[in-house]
């Protein structure tokens, strides 16, 4: 396990609970203390990895919120952040969207037919 160095690019997932989605925040490091590594976006992480079970082995926790860590990105990251995103898209657009009886039919018309 090893410090944070500049350029390290980091993610967390955030979700507010089981039902919500998993929300993906990248962000990369841009500078070092002596004990923190400061990304882009102004996030200050300890730099001391720490085992993390639940998304990666080993993260990096949040300066003053313990319980929050920041992994280095990987593929399965990015994937995931883009399948998250993809559902994020397609119900905040069906949650605004009005049909009008044309497309409902349509659109029933699109369902039935795949069944």
């Amino acid at each position: 396990m090893k410090e944070l160095e500049i350029g390290d690019k980091m993610f967390n997932v955030q979700q507010d609970g089981f039902e919500d989605f998993a929300r993906y925040s990248f962000s990369e490091v841009v500078r070092l203390t002596k004990t923190l590594a400061i990304l882009k976006n102004g996030v200050k992480l300890v730099n001391q990895p720490k085992p993390s079970y639940i998304i990666s082995d080993i993260g990096y926790s949040v300066s003053r919120n313990k319980s929050t860590h920041w992994h280095h990105v990987s593929l399965k990251a990015i994937r995931n952040a883009q399948v998250e995103n993809a559902k994020i898209a397609a119900y905040d657009w069906f949650a605004t969207k009005e049909f009008s009886l044309e497309e409902k039919i349509e659109l029933h018309k699109l369902f039935k037919d795949r069944d």
